[in-house]
């Protein structure tokens, strides 16, 4: 997915999702036929596109796939309402699902798939259910910082001494539930003073997307920089371990800054085919599913007990992150609100 799409945020609504919710004409129906359902993917579109060919040889139900940005689809659906042509919801992010959560738009996941993964990742509702898992992490240059003079805690970021060492995405969606981990930690006014602190410092490395971010802390145009460890084990493999100059390295066990975000899945109440739809998401969870996820380029974190990540990464059950659980980072708007007061958005 292209970084200009992954940028855009919950309150924006493009002009073709706009005409879609009003005139439905974009896609009145769940797909083309009887063995057909249509998947909004707000993911990474090679790891999709992946998991919907092994599907659809599995199974022979066939995948229209529409991806856009998460919150995007997300707002499309809820304007659409029973009229969404979308069978299945398939996101980066758990916001934007408990966005639709929240207004009673999801089919309840059936025990046997919801109970492949752990529960305190999925929906409270059980109404959509994680899929795979990323962690927040600092990347940055030895060359221009050392890692004895990163902060250990997110608040650290904004330190004066950081001016001009600091780069963020603070568009990228993957930002937002870090932001709710600090809301729920310190409180509104302090967030809020905190995104002002850390938009100070980054100035003039503001940037549009992670995958900038990564690359520019790489090639040493900017020290470090708050990101999932997926953009920069992507980025590797992509140039090389030769062309590497950048190093990751997690904040202090237990910090707000620390975070497991999941991706997550959910089948539309609106769906007219509740039973493919929902074998969708059981071969996401499946063992075959999360294989694919685990050897594919996302670089993100199976969930599914036995099923190993990318042998380099440090090994899911050894993360020391926040505490913070899915209801609380809930669906973001708040955090949403605290970016934009701080001009970040």
């Amino acid at each position: 997915m292209t970084a200009s799409i992954r940028s855009r945020t919950l309150a924006v609504l493009t002009a073709t999702a706009l005409m879609c919710a009003l005139l439905t004409a974009c896609g009145g129906s769940s797909g083309g036929s009887d063995n057909s359902i249509t998947l909004f993917n707000g993911q990474h579109v090679q790891t999709t596109n992946e998991l919907v060919a092994a599907f659809e040889k599995q199974t022979g139900i066939h995948v229209n796939v529409r991806s856009d940005d998460e919150n995007v689809l997300a707002n499309q659906i809820a304007l659409q309402g029973q009229n969404s042509p979308a069978d299945v919801f398939f996101t980066e992010n758990s916001p934007p699902l408990e966005f639709l959560s929240e207004k009673h738009l999801l089919s309840a996941v059936p025990s046997s798939t919801f109970g492949q993964v752990p529960s305190q990742y999925s929906s409270p509702q059980k109404d959509w259910m994680a899929v795979s898992g990323r962690v927040s992490v600092l990347v940055f240059n030895p060359s221009l910082i050392p890692a004895s003079q990163l902060p250990t805690s997110v608040l650290g970021l904004a330190d004066p001494k950081y001016k001009g060492k600091l780069a963020l995405a603070p568009g990228e969606t993957d930002f937002q539930p870090i932001v709710t981990s600090v809301l729920h930690a310190y409180g509104q006014a302090r967030t809020l003073a905190w995104l002002k602190a850390i938009k100070a410092n980054a100035a003039g490395h503001l940037l549009s997307d992670n995958e900038t971010l990564v690359s520019d802390v790489n090639r040493g145009l900017v020290g470090f920089g708050l990101i999932n460890q997926y953009y920069w084990y992507r980025m590797r493999s992509e140039i090389g371990v030769s062309a590497v100059h950048s190093q990751i390295t997690h904040l202090a066990p237990r910090d707000p800054g620390y975070v497991i975000d999941v991706s997550g899945a959910a089948v539309l109440k609106s769906s007219k085919h509740q039973a493919d739809a929902q074998r969708f998401l059981a071969f996401l969870v499946s063992k075959k599913g999360q294989e694919i996820i685990a050897h594919s380029s996302s670089y993100e974190y199976p969930l599914l007990a036995g099923v190993k990540a990318y042998s380099a990464e440090t090994p899911f059950s050894q993360l020391q992150p926040n505490s913070i659980n899915i209801d609380e980072l809930g669906d973001g708007a708040t955090a949403i609100k605290l970016l934009q007061q701080a001009g970040l958005l």
